[in-house]
Parts: structure tokens; sequence; C-alpha cells
């Protein structure tokens, strides 16, 4: 089979990948190892939207995706018969910490003309229905003796109120695929990638039923077992960036009573004080997920396939408790509710879009956890970095600087670079 370029990955990443490379023109193959599009660690997101980064480009290209999410069917093209994600607004409260201050990303969020708001507690309080407003950092774990100590002073927060969330992730893949296929993109589902045949550039993707894919441009978009993709195709030496599977749980309860507006979600919460994040769902659900605390063991991974599929009550217990610390009247059931998914992570938790020292192999790699809510914009910054790379730009040199469509911020696509320095970020899910 001979095409332009192979997606390794139809997650939401990759399908907006392979949608805006076809697009511009290009015959694109994507090629997953799941039964469906989406089905990987896209399934398992909270598919929370926000814009508090701690980088200019994340900021940007957040606020750049919220464009799309809001107009979903212009962005696709039309229509999926299949069903359409909602995007649902309930603004974003980001409560105060000094490991992560405001001055990490207001500054940032007031350059890309993202709307906030600055709280004080008493605002937070009055807006947030039930809210516990103590400051009670850092985060311990439910055995250390001192969890249960007062407050030591109060927190504030900062308000985006365009936030929100995504009511489906794996229909949003779902959805993209659907308008790359419009536009002659070809989905090989359950097809596992064995190797990846290069000469003085990348030649070739071999699968597992005997398929050869020969294309001049390869990109990896495999979620967390992207590294074992890199491995095959022999890149990463460059990389002053690693890469590590990490396993994730995100517990899901009832909210409060007195929490949720009639008929709407509540304010999502993010909680790097306590070590959780909150977001609602209308009709009265909570997902409760976790910020990564350096009192909770991180789950790193060899292999994504060792991940165990099911949510363990050590884990939920940590996050639900955490969370009632600071919604008092919810109330934690005594059985494990919630999704497992695996996170691709760098070491600053910010993806890496980039070219590769093998010429032709392009990465989107390290976008589990955060980037989400990016997909939409994704596609057309690897597409620009492609685009550029093969007409001859020198994109280690002379970084792109991509034009955004919606909102016109010039996006310096550095700031993903494979062989940048580690980000100042929070070191976090949050970025």
């Amino acid at each position: 089979m001979r095409t332009d370029t192979v997606v390794i990955g139809a997650g939401v990443v990759g399908s907006s990948i392979a949608l805006e490379l076809a697009r511009g023109g290009r015959r694109v193959v994507v090629v997953d190892k799941a039964g469906g599009v989406g089905h990987g660690s896209t399934s398992a997101s909270s598919a929370v939207v926000r814009f508090n980064f701690s980088t200019r480009a994340g900021v940007a290209a957040a606020w750049e995706s919220r464009f799309a999410w809001e107009s979903w069917a212009d962005h696709l093209g039309g229509e999926d018969p299949a069903g359409m994600i909602r995007y649902v607004r309930t603004g974003l409260a980001v409560l105060d910490v000094d490991a992560a201050p405001r001055s990490m990303f207001v500054p940032h969020l007031e350059q890309a003309g993202v709307p906030f708001e600055e709280w004080d507690a008493a605002t937070l309080a009055q807006r947030i229905p039930g809210i516990d407003v103590g400051r009670y950092w850092p985060p311990r774990s439910l055995t250390d003796e001192r969890f249960f100590d007062d407050a030591q002073g109060t927190v504030g927060a900062v308000y985006t109120p365009d936030a929100g969330y995504v009511s489906d992730p794996q229909l949003a893949a779902h959805n993209l695929a659907w308008a790359a296929e419009r536009h002659g993109a070809r989905f090989l589902l359950r097809r596992t990638v064995t190797a990846i045949e290069r000469g003085d550039r990348v030649r070739a993707v071999l699968l597992d039923d005997g398929t050869r894919v020969d294309a001049d441009v390869v990109v990896n978009a495999a979620g967390p077992w992207s590294s074992a993709i890199n491995r095959l195709a022999g890149v990463g030496s460059d990389f002053t960036i690693s890469l590590t599977p990490m396993r994730q749980e995100v517990a899901h309860v009832r909210a409060p009573a007195g929490l949720h507006p009639e008929g709407g979600a509540s304010i999502s919460v993010a909680d790097l004080d306590l070590g959780v994040y909150l977001r609602g769902e209308v009709g009265g659900g909570l997902l409760v997920g976790g910020t990564e605390p350096e009192c909770d063991p991180f789950q790193w991974l060899e292999c994504p396939d060792d991940a165990h599929p099911d949510a363990t009550m050590e884990v939920f217990e940590a996050q639900t408790v955490r969370a009632a610390r600071r919604l008092p009247e919810l109330q934690v059931p005594h059985r494990a509710r919630g999704v497992v998914g695996v996170y691709d992570v760098t070491d600053d938790w910010t993806p890496v879009y980039d070219r590769t020292d093998l010429p032709g192999f392009y990465v989107a790699v390290g976008t589990s956890g955060n980037q989400f809510k990016n997909a939409p914009v994704v596609g057309r910054l690897m597409t620009a970095i492609i685009d550029r790379v093969e007409s001859g730009g020198d994109h280690d040199a002379e970084p792109v600087r991509f034009l955004a469509e919606h909102t016109g911020a010039e996006i310096d696509l550095a700031a993903f670079s494979r062989r940048r320095a580690v980000n100042s970020s929070s070191g976090t899910v949050m970025g």
C-alpha cells in the first residue's frame, strides 16, 4: 500500500492531525491497535477545557481551541451522522497555591485575551455554594496524622468563565475521524505497528497482519505507546524531554445537592492546594481527578498494556476524601467507581509537537492528561510544522510561528520542541 502520510494513533490528537493533513491535500492512512477511534487514552479523558497553563503557547493554543469546540460543526465542516459532541460551559476556578501562583499564568491569560476574574476567599465562598475556602497546603496522604489539621488561612481563586468540558471525548475523536474520512483519510483499526522501515528518511510502516504502508511522512500520535513507536523508528537520541506512561484514575461520585445549578453543571475547580480537580456534569455527577501531589505514589508503567483496568479503593478514597475536605457536603461512597486511563507524560507535562532527527518522522507526543482540550488546534500545528519542514525549512533553527485563525495569536512552536529546556511548570497535569 502506498500513501503520502501515515498517522499512528486514532485518538483525538491523531484524528485531528489526520483531518488537517487530509484537508491540505495529503493522502492519509491512520493506524491504531484499538478496535475503534478514540478507544485508547482519549476515552478515559475528563475532557476539561481550561486556559491556565504556565506557558504562553499553552494558553494561546487552549484559547484558540475553545472556539473550535464551541463551533464544532463549523470546525469539522459538517455534522457527523453518528452524533456530535457538545461543549458545556461551566467556568473554572483555579484555587490559590504557592506552588503555582497566579503570577505563573495570569499574565498569559491577559496577553491571550482570555476573560478572567480574580476572587478573594469571600467571593469564592459566594460563587461556589458549600465550598471550604481553607488553605491546607501541602496535600497529605490520608494516613498522615496531619491530614485533618485545621486550615492555615484561606484561598481565593482565578476564575475563567469560558472554561468547561466536552460532553463525550470518544465521540469527539469519532467526529474528527469522520471529517477526515470525508477528505479521503483511511483508518486501519485493530492493526499493530511492528516495524518502521528507514533509510535516509522514513520509508514505510509495517503492521502485524503483514500490511506494508509506504509513506514519505509518518506522524507518531500513539499516546502512551508513543515511546515504543519512537524506538521502532530509532529516534529520540536528541530529545531533551523524556516520555513515560503513567496510570491514572478519575473517581465518579454524586455532587452535593446544593452545588449544581438547575439543569446545568457546577463550576469546575482546580485545587492544587488539596491535590484534586473537580468537574461537574449535567445531571448531578462529579468527576474527581488527582493533580499528582508528592504524597501520592506515581504509577509509572514500563508498558501501557500493564495498567490494571479497574478503579482501586485506595486511589478512590484519596481523591474523594480530599474532595470532601473542599466540599464538606460531599458523600464519599464505600465502593470505588470511576475510570482508569494511561497518560503519556513528559518531564514538564508539556507536549512535544516536532520533527525528529529521522527525516519524514514527526511526533505529537506527551499529550495525555492536559492536551485533549487543544486537540482541534494540534492538527493545525502539526500540519504547519510538516509543511514547513517537507518544503525545506529548518524548524530547529527557525521554529514555525503559527497564526491562530480565531484569536489572531502568533504561537511560537519552539515551546513544544523535543530539544527545549524543561519548562518551569506546575509539574502536574495542570501544566
